[in-house]
């Protein structure tokens, strides 16, 4: 892993998913197979394989803090082309301390991840006014997620993080996206720990090399997505789980 201290001129970017997007690393250590975000490898001047890099806007909260006092609150994701919780995220805390501004300035936020290491910030989230928590699930088989997902935490993991986020009283909620074969199993392991779900399909445009290797392309349909999709939506219902399928 190739890991480089850089200096950003800007933090606070626009999105078209939420009003702005707050990413403190470039590059994911979580090495996803079918991450959407790897066209920001343009942007950088790496010639490693995504997965294999990151680097490190040291100044991320510096730039924050001037950038929140020039504009009105608005809903801010946490984080857009990265993992804000990823592994470095132990050393350097720039999410903590980014989440720290956010909180002080009664920003509302919305933060994505695949980590548990979000348990470590539970003191901001309980202080903020306005933070929803979700956590993304592919898919409720191990063999199938270590398939997508080599270095992200194990599904266990974050279903237990969702639990303990949702009973200290935080607004969670799970992202299945994309759906991965295992992805039927899931309502039954969030049962309880969300206040909604959001599904969507695979990137076949990042994904399709993985699951021709492993011979998953009839797993992995039209009729896959289309099925899969109808069946989670209508056993959250069931559950009294808002849920959206976004594709």
């Amino acid at each position: 892993m190739i890991v480089r201290e850089i200096y950003a001129k800007n933090i606070l970017s626009k999105s078209k998913i939420y009003d702005y997007t707050v990413n403190a690393y470039t590059g994911c250590q979580h090495a996803c197979t079918y991450c959407y975000a790897r066209f920001m490898k343009r942007t950088t001047s790496h010639i490693e394989p995504w997965g294999e890099f990151v680097d490190v806007k040291i100044d991320a909260p510096e730039l924050l803090e001037k950038e929140v006092k020039r504009k009105r609150p608005s809903r801010v994701w946490i984080s857009g082309v990265c993992d804000a919780y990823q592994p470095l995220e132990r050393k350097y805390e720039l999410t903590r301390k980014c989440l720290e501004i956010l909180v002080a300035h009664h920003w509302p936020v919305t933060i994505q991840t695949k980590s548990p290491l979000i348990l470590r910030d539970m003191d901001l989230l309980s202080q903020g006014n306005d933070i929803e928590v979700g956590l993304t699930l592919t898919t409720a088989d191990e063999n199938i997620r270590r398939l997508f997902e080599p270095h992200a935490p194990s599904i266990e993991s974050r279903t237990k993080a969702l639990d303990e986020l949702h009973r200290a009283g935080i607004k969670t909620f799970a992202m299945i996206a994309p759906m991965l074969p295992g992805a039927e199993e899931l309502a039954a392991l969030l049962s309880g720990n969300v206040d909604h779900v959001l599904i969507d399909r695979i990137n076949y445009h990042y994904g399709e090399w993985v699951y021709r290797k492993y011979h998953l392309e009839a797993a992995m349909s039209h009729d896959f997505f289309s099925q899969t999709g109808r069946q989670l939506a209508s056993a959250f219902q069931k559950q009294d789980i808002d849920c959206r399928v976004v594709f």
